[in-house]
């Protein structure tokens, strides 16, 4: 066994004892739901279901992590955007500590609703329209929307993208990256560094953001009565940005593919049909999503243990050059 595996016993073991928290016996059934950023756990005990999310040691502190489920409720509550309830345990907190030998892990609670993530070798072009009026109620509600007292969230700013200390590491430790792919991605991160600041970070650009509207963090109810709809979950990555780096996110892990322009283009038209759209915030939409590549560089370098990043591997670097070439080339 490895230190990895003994590590994700003693975890599951550990929250097994805490369930009775959230009204569970020991005897209920957990089992993994993804490892990514965060282990998250389904707890079913009779006809009840509950998602557990425990946070990674050392990323998110117990206010950030109180933040993100503030702004949740107020989504829910201005009923923006379909997205499952964070629960109370029994002593009414939503925010629990589980001690693991010396380490402590943060603990939230969802709702589960049922879904499916959108097929990526279905036509998208739907629920990216669907997806870009979702993300421009979100972008409204977040220009308006006053935080309570205490509300903090990171900034995803070039420096914590891009920088050698990013919030995610740093990409120049990458999988398979050698002096002269590092040199074309750091041509390329100095020109996004300077589109970015012509393009500016005011008050209509740069704001509150999910930031992680990626496929896997979407939810498509092929039940319900009044045809398909898509819910949005896992506001843990929302933080301080550029509004239009969702729709950078909403591509991850497949930037380079050929039908990502027509994606974009099926967000933008649904965009506008809740707020409007400016030139320059559809010209700068290439210099995100290739941000968003090299962030995901440094995330899969950082994470070797996550299943995404280890069937990543190296490809998804040669991937990241190739793009960087084509953004460089076409300027």
């Amino acid at each position: 066994m490895t230190d990895h595996d003994d590590a994700d016993r003693r975890l599951h073991h550990g929250l097994r004892e805490h369930l009775g928290l959230w009204g569970f016996s020991t005897a209920a059934r957990l089992s993994l739901l993804n490892l990514s950023e965060n282990t998250v756990y389904l707890a079913e005990e009779e006809a009840r279901r509950v998602v557990l999310r425990v946070h990674r040691w050392g990323y998110h502190t117990p206010p950030e992590i109180a933040s993100e489920l503030a702004w949740i409720g107020a989504v829910r509550a201005a009923r923006v955007v379909e997205t499952p309830a964070p629960l109370c345990a029994l002593d009414g907190g939503l925010l629990h500590a589980l001690r693991l030998g010396e380490s402590e892990r943060m603990v939230v609670a969802f709702d589960w609703v049922p879904g499916r993530s959108p097929d990526p070798r279905d036509d998208l072009t739907r629920w990216f329209a669907e997806l870009g009026a979702i993300t421009a109620r979100l972008h409204a509600h977040a220009r308006s929307w006053t935080p309570p007292p205490g509300f903090g969230r990171k900034r995803w700013t070039v420096e914590t993208t891009l920088g050698p200390r990013g919030h995610w590491g740093d990409w120049r430790r990458a999988v398979g990256l050698d002096a002269s792919a590092a040199a074309l991605l750091a041509r390329a991160a100095a020109t996004i560094a300077a589109d970015l600041a012509r393009y500016g970070a005011d008050a209509d650009r740069f704001g509150l953001i999910h930031g992680d509207l990626r496929l896997t963090n979407l939810l498509v109810d092929d039940s319900a009565v009044d045809g398909d709809r898509l819910r949005v979950i896992d506001f843990d990555d929302c933080g301080f940005g550029w509004f239009m780096y969702d729709v950078a996110a909403s591509v991850s892990f497949f930037e380079d593919d050929p039908r990502v322009p027509a994606l974009l283009e099926a967000w933008s038209q649904g965009y506008r049909c809740v707020a409007p759209l400016a030139p320059e915030d559809v010209a700068i939409m290439p210099a995100l999503v290739l941000l968003r590549r090299i962030l995901l560089l440094a995330w899969v370098a950082s994470h070797p243990n996550a299943p995404t990043a280890q069937a990543m591997g190296d490809g998804y670097t040669v991937g990241a050059l190739a793009l960087a070439d084509r953004f460089l080339s076409a300027r």
